[in-house]
């Protein structure tokens, strides 16, 4: 997965996403109703890695076992987020499923009545 696929992954979500770049020209953040979901340093060539929220139970659990690829949130919340490495140990498909679980967590975070737009 490269950077404009994941991009493109994200906006696909709805049109209560949005990307900006708050922190500067080099990361990129994805946000649903103005909450992150999704940040990706663009300044990273070699090691292109993104952050996404985690429920800290199954956070715990990747990280043992996907132990290159999966750390503690990189400059967040180590109980919430988890920073993903590309190229490594998980496939397309599996980086999806955690870019869809950090929305979904996101998501649930939003008051009813804008869920219920989504």
């Amino acid at each position: 997965m490269y950077v404009e696929e994941l991009r493109e992954y994200c906006l696909a979500k709805g049109n209560m996403v949005s990307e900006e770049l708050p922190f500067g020209p080099d990361t990129l953040v994805f946000k649903i109703a103005g909450k992150v979901f999704l940040l990706i340093g663009l300044d990273q060539v070699e090691n292109m890695s993104f952050n996404v929220k985690c429920d800290p139970e199954y956070a715990i659990e990747l990280r043992e076992k996907y132990q290159h690829t999966v750390l503690p949130g990189y400059h967040m919340n180590k109980k919430h987020w988890n920073t993903v490495f590309l190229g490594r140990e998980l496939n397309t498909t599996q980086l999806k499923e955690l870019i869809d679980h950090s929305f979904d967590l996101v998501k649930l975070s939003l008051p009813k009545n804008i869920r219920d737009t989504i």
